[in-house]
């Protein structure tokens, strides 16, 4: 419990491929945790990943996560995008990159995030 007497949240997102229902660079809301598995909700389903293939962190994410292009995704991605794309903190609405932005505004949910250009999500390259 935390000190306003609910139980803390969690956040979790995807840190390797797998077969999973999630998008690269998305944060979900950890529904349970254990010590080998966490259980997020996704479109109204519960998934359980194992705990060693994500991310976690105890507070809602307030950065763009920078994320690497993979190699499948000519049928979700614009080529426009080159090699990398931001993924929204709030709403996981994907974005190009254009240039080096300290911050960017989401075009699904509004709100303004900054870029987290030093994080190194599935081990992008610099």
């Amino acid at each position: 419990m935390d000190d306003t007497g609910s139980a803390p949240s969690h956040w979790a997102r995807l840190k390797a491929v797998g077969p999973h229902p999630l998008r690269r660079g998305a944060w979900y809301r950890v529904t349970v945790l254990s010590d080998d598995t966490v259980t997020i909700e996704v479109n109204g389903r519960r998934v359980v990943v194992s705990r060693a293939l994500t991310d976690l962190a105890d507070h809602h994410p307030d950065h763009w996560t920078v994320v690497p292009r993979p190699p499948n995704a000519s049928l979700l991605l614009p080529a426009s995008w080159g090699s990398h794309y931001a993924v929204c903190p709030s709403c996981g609405n994907r974005a190009p990159l254009f240039g080096s932005p300290a911050s960017m505004g989401c075009a699904r949910c509004g709100q303004s995030f900054p870029v987290d250009w030093n994080e190194q999500y599935m081990n992008r390259k610099k």
